[in-house]
């Protein structure tokens, strides 16, 4: 049996971890939160106490945490995944959404000590990580992948992009495409309310057209409802923002539409509301009567 060392333990891995059970993987976890891996042990999840220990069990070592520096630490820390020794043969799989430098460096630090990696963010959420629909960005060599396919496979559709770092480009085309469609959805919303328009029919009214997105269907209603229960932060999506600003700057790319989603997002943080999802960020559009 393939057994899974798996770091990080929030939203998006309790939905990885949840599923890989699932598909009768043996999963190994570890988490700073200790709660975090006491709640994964409900679903089978054994708890791993250091990375070494971790890297010592697994064949494959998987990673979806919330920054870089995060990313930095699981694999290049003191007490990371490079110093326990353990990695030679095996392959490390980072889900996180992570800065291009970040993954060129700990590629290198994992290929140096006869380890193989492959950068893939996803994109989906929590809900789709535990139905096994997400889609899979990849990048890296062609061993590294083939050596992960076989489990990435049964999490989504997955992609194999080109040389590491691909992946991590792909994730930055996607967050382009979705993160500012959230703001689209929130003035298509006000637009509906201001009109007299039943807003919850939206999403059916417009699914067969061009206007249609996963969007739409999944974080609109959401907005209509103001449920803003976290599927993911709206901190993670500013920290997503950032991470695409800073990677284009040194292309002199103009995104115009996404730079003022940005700044959307961080009005949305600074005003307190970090920690909800990001489909909160409708508040910031002030609501008005039916114009009719």
């Amino acid at each position: 049996m393939t057994t899974i060392g798996f770091i990080g333990l929030g939203l998006m891995g309790s939905g990885f971890t949840k599923r890989l059970r699932a598909l009768n993987y043996r999963v190994v976890g570890h988490d700073l939160d200790a709660a975090r891996v006491a709640a994964a042990a409900d679903w089978g999840v054994e708890p791993a106490p250091s990375l070494t220990a971790l890297s010592a069990e697994a064949d494959i070592i998987a990673l979806c945490v919330t920054t870089s520096d995060a990313v930095a630490a699981v694999v290049t820390g003191a007490d990371g995944l490079v110093a326990s020794g353990k990695l030679s043969g095996k392959t490390v799989v980072d889900f996180s959404t992570t800065e291009m430098a970040v993954t060129h460096r700990i590629a290198a630090a994992i290929e140096a000590v006869g380890g193989h990696f492959s950068d893939a963010p996803v994109s989906g959420g929590p809900g789709a990580a535990e139905t096994g629909t997400l889609a899979i960005m990849l990048g890296g060599s062609d061993t590294a992948v083939a050596a992960a396919m076989p489990m990435l496979e049964q999490l989504g559709r997955a992609t194999h992009m080109g040389a590491i770092g691909t992946g991590q480009a792909t994730k930055l085309v996607n967050q382009v495409l979705c993160l500012t469609n959230y703001c689209v959805a929130a003035e298509a919303l006000r637009l509906a309310q201001a009109y007299g328009v039943d807003a919850a029919k939206i999403p059916h009214a417009l699914e067969p057209g061009l206007a249609n997105s996963a969007v739409l269907q999944a974080i609109y209603p959401r907005m209509v409802d103001e449920d803003f229960a976290p599927r993911g932060y709206a901190r993670q999506i500013l920290k997503d923002f950032e991470m695409l600003h800073a990677a284009t700057k040194a292309q002199h790319l103009a995104l115009p539409m996404s730079a003022q989603a940005m700044t959307l997002f961080r009005l949305l943080v600074a005003g307190g509301d970090g920690e909800l999802d990001g489909a909160a960020v409708v508040k910031l559009l002030p609501q008005v009567g039916d114009k009719a």
